[in-house]
């Protein structure tokens, strides 16, 4: 049903009723859909006509402009902070742990999406993000804004690589954040080493002796606790000497090697008639399935006198021996790369952490053990006190 000028009533077999309008661009035949009735009235289409005439003057195409502006409106809903973020965090959360995929989304959906959530990505810019962790560190959260700072950071560099913006608003934030200031885990000096052996030695008559066994363990080893609490049989080879620990178990998530001392195995075979039926070597007491408890560990160091409240002792903490060892072994000129490695601290270069293996130095690094475990022994030896795992 022809209206004139072009435009037309287009009525379909099924009995739905559409507006076309014919018109001529760049010497070739076109139609433009300008809706359908009676949704669209005919002063309705006669207006979309009109319009697209005027766009023809100006050598625009109008079935082209009006995919032009579908695009851009479909691009402007799947451009919003809060969907551009959840797609990120979809495309990366089969990298992550379960628990870690949570804690980020978490993170994103309390602390950024109510005030960047409804925004256009490609309206944000560096004054809103910082108005954000500006808010965040008001309530003391400093690592949680640095955190947050890294997670939108990323989101916008996934919107850039998806065509949905052209610059990172978040790259140039570098800096504005407050520091935090550097807090050392509690750990105690070399010289007060010998008495906390000595008055860990006699602990089992105050406590659960695996709770001793597993602090001289972590001694001896000096690997982090929760590495130490979580450890199970199987990765112990007690023939070879080597402790190893798989990767889902390290902080960054690599495999890890302990070259274990004469010492640590003899104290391991101790443990063994404790906890040897059971999977976990330091189980908890009420369940024989999950690992021993951080405070276990914690409360048994307190309780010797090392809670920072005893003069004359400085207060120790279970991570604490960690940096104690380090700082023992640097000074008597033990390669300083041995021991980072003993420690799992991962290369921060790129490159070179690509090479990085986890029997890097391992022959060193046995050695070092072994002296570690004499020199424990050494400091400690009194006519009552027997060489940890004796």
């Amino acid at each position: 049903m022809t209206d004139g000028g072009g435009l037309y009533l287009l009525v379909r077999r099924n009995g739905s009723k559409c507006w076309r309008y014919d018109y001529r661009f760049a010497g070739k035949r076109k139609t433009l859909a300008c809706g359908t009735y009676p949704v669209v009235s005919l002063k309705a289409a006669r207006d979309a006509v009109a319009d697209a005439k005027a766009k023809l003057v100006d050598s625009i195409d109008p079935s082209q402009e009006k995919q032009r502006k579908r695009r851009d409106e479909v691009l402007e809903e799947t451009s919003l902070f809060v969907v551009v973020a959840k797609e990120w965090w979809d495309h990366q959360r089969g990298t992550w742990t379960e628990h870690h995929a949570d804690r980020v989304w978490r993170r994103i959906k309390e602390d950024v999406i109510p005030y960047l959530g409804h925004l256009s990505i490609s309206q944000i810019q560096p004054p809103d993000i910082l108005s954000v962790l500006r808010k965040i560190e008001s309530r003391g959260a400093l690592d949680v804004a640095s955190r947050v700072l890294q997670d939108v950071r990323r989101i916008c560099r996934y919107a850039v690589q998806t065509g949905r913006l052209v610059n990172n608003p978040a790259i140039d934030l570098t800096g504005v954040l407050k520091a935090r200031k550097s807090k050392h885990r509690d750990s105690l000096p070399r010289e007060q080493l010998p008495d906390f052996l000595r008055a860990l030695d006699g602990y089992d008559s105050r406590g659960r002796l695996i709770t001793k066994y597993a602090i001289q363990l972590l001694v001896l080893t000096f690997v982090r606790s929760g590495e130490l609490r979580g450890a199970k049989w199987d990765e112990f080879d007690l023939d070879t000497g080597v402790w190893r620990i798989p990767a889902p178990r390290m902080k960054m998530k690599t495999e890890h090697l302990v070259p274990l001392s004469r010492q640590a195995i003899t104290l391991l075979k101790k443990i063994a008639q404790i906890s040897g039926s059971y999977d976990l070597v330091f189980p908890s007491e009420r369940h024989r399935h999950e690992p021993m408890s951080d405070n276990t560990m914690r409360r048994a160091i307190f309780k010797l006198g090392y809670d920072g409240k005893t003069p004359g002792k400085r207060k120790a903490v279970p991570h604490g021996f960690r940096a104690t060892a380090s700082s023992i072994l640097n000074e008597q000129g033990f390669n300083p790369d041995a021991i980072e490695r003993q420690l799992a601290h991962m290369e921060r270069n790129g490159v070179r952490a690509a090479y990085t293996h986890h029997a890097r130095y391992l022959d060193e690094r046995t050695q070092m053990m072994q002296w570690w475990a004499d020199y424990l022994d050494s400091i400690r030896s009194t006519d009552q006190c027997t060489p940890l795992g004796g």
